[in-house]
């Protein structure tokens, strides 16, 4: 594929689906700066790597696949692990106890929030179904696995929204 025919599919992809990834990426790391500079490297593999691309899918799923690896990376990467640790000790010299925390953050719950702290397996499969709309088809393929599992994900992660809604943890 020549260089130009790539610069247009490169520009088509970042102007169609970059606010799409941008938040899916977010809802895994949940750093706007971070996010973007993933986002970046995802647009970047997807230069470098399309010559891999089998078409087997559409373009759509295929940057969505390497956001997700590009997001699941990070989230194992020492780097993470710094900053997450970080930010626990800062907490922990500043003397704000646990509870002082949950009482401040209480009152400003909403149902995004209660996504984000889902469990990343059942955050993820909800953010695609209902915040980018893609069939459980679409999703499988993005996550490499079987539509059943992402089925079962989406009521799991339902059913743990309901409960947490009816505790009263959150409002809407």
């Amino acid at each position: 594929m020549k260089n130009d025919e790539k610069d247009r599919l490169l520009r088509n992809a970042m102007e169609e689906h970059g606010d799409y990834l941008k938040r899916l990426i977010y809802t895994y790391v949940k750093d706007v700066q971070k996010a973007e500079d993933i986002l970046q490297d995802t647009f970047v593999k997807f230069y470098t790597r399309f010559d891999q691309f089998e078409k087997r899918s559409s373009v759509k799923t295929y940057l969505y696949r390497i956001a997700v690896n590009e997001s699941q990376n990070y989230l194992r990467s020492w780097s993470f692990r710094k900053v997450e640790f970080a930010d626990r000790l800062r907490t922990f010299k500043q003397g704000t106890s646990a509870e002082d925390q949950y009482i401040t953050n209480e009152g400003n719950r909403t149902l995004g929030e209660l996504v984000k702290e889902l469990p990343v397996k059942y955050r993820e499969v909800i953010w695609l179904y209902y915040y980018d709309e893609l069939t459980v088809n679409e999703i499988s393929e993005i996550l490499a696995c079987s539509p059943n599992t992402v089925k079962t994900r989406l009521s799991r992660g339902r059913k743990l929204a309901k409960i947490s809604i009816e505790e009263g943890d959150y409002e809407y």
